[in-house]
């Protein structure tokens, strides 16, 4: 389940997400809340805790008070929605769950965080069934804590928001202005079949095809596209279009141009201009590309021919005024 449209999983373990601490843990591991993916399920497999399940399952409380989760979001941010998700805990599921936020600079301990404020009030939840809370707080969070009453079981939490990075990690530095990371967006792409595009600007290498951006078999004789919003106003230096497990299905050329959305609309095709002219590429290669254009640029778009798909794209370069 997706939240928000585009907005990426700011909690997500692939993105860097962490869950630091939990109140219990007896029956299944913290730590598979934020796994990528649909939770699996597998009945009758019984380990030494009883049913295995995906997902993060506390003890039956006998006394007052309730179980919580705390995660470090891989990307800080401003968060517009929140997923409880409760796939395959039936019998076993929280009635009710909230969730509360903070900010902390640097990278405290948890039972250094201060400052929560409750962003999902306490809400009823049903069993097998993703439950999504809009969120209207407007700040920057670096930390959740899931709260669940009295106990029960969670598979998934999802935390969807806008990026906003610390801008002393990118001010007057080389960095790379396409990545989830520093606050670069996917805004539009032409096939997502396979899968995500927002996988082409996700921290890290991809480790398998479902790791990058994978688009259908295109019959039409046109190619396939994807538009991102850059971490800010800036300039590209250096470009790499990521092939990496791509090995039968790469792209077999790509072209990559760039346009400054300040003083042009992203619909205006003379506003565009050429970064990286149509160029072949190889199938699970890390191609990198100087580009000699000093044109800000606000959002970049890359050009696939016909199909295909990347692992990662980067574009390297600096923020302007």
């Amino acid at each position: 389940m997706r939240g928000h449209g585009r907005l990426p999983d700011l909690a997500l373990r692939t993105y860097g997400g962490s869950v630091l601490a939990a109140s219990d843990e007896s029956f299944a591991a913290k730590e598979a809340l934020i796994r990528p993916g649909r939770p699996e399920f597998r009945p009758r497999t019984f380990g030494a805790k009883g049913q295995v399940y995906d997902g993060w399952e506390t003890r039956r409380r006998r006394e007052p008070g309730h179980e919580w989760a705390l995660v470090r979001l891989g990307l800080p941010g401003v968060i517009r929605s929140v997923v409880i998700d409760t796939a395959w805990f039936t019998g076993n599921y929280p009635p009710f769950a909230s969730v509360e936020a903070c900010a902390a600079d640097g990278y405290p301990a948890p039972d250094e965080l201060t400052g929560w404020v409750e962003i999902v009030p306490r809400a009823a939840l049903k069993g097998d069934a993703a439950h999504e809370f809009e969120v209207t707080d407007p700040r920057r969070f670096t930390h959740v804590r899931l709260n669940v009453f009295p106990d029960g079981g969670v598979a998934r939490l999802r935390v969807y928001g806008e990026v906003v990075p610390d801008p002393r990690l990118l001010s007057g530095l080389t960095v790379d202005l396409a990545a989830l990371e520093n606050g670069a967006l996917v805004v539009a792409c032409s096939d997502e079949f396979y899968s995500s595009p927002e996988n082409a600007l996700a921290p890290g290498l991809a480790r398998n095809q479902a790791e990058g951006w994978e688009t259908a078999r295109r019959r039409d004789g046109g190619n396939d596209w994807l538009v991102v919003a850059l971490a800010g106003p800036g300039t590209v230096a250096v470009a790499e279009l990521d092939t990496t497990n791509l090995l039968y299905n790469a792209p077999g050329a790509a072209a990559l141009r760039g346009i400054d959305g300040r003083s042009a609309a992203l619909d205006d095709e003379d506003a565009w201009f050429t970064l990286l002219p149509e160029t072949r590429l190889q199938p699970d290669t890390r191609h990198r590309f100087r580009l000699d254009d000093d044109r800000p640029l606000t959002h970049a778009r890359i050009d696939i021919f016909p199909d295909g798909g990347l692992a990662r794209l980067r574009l390297f370069g600096s923020l302007v005024s």
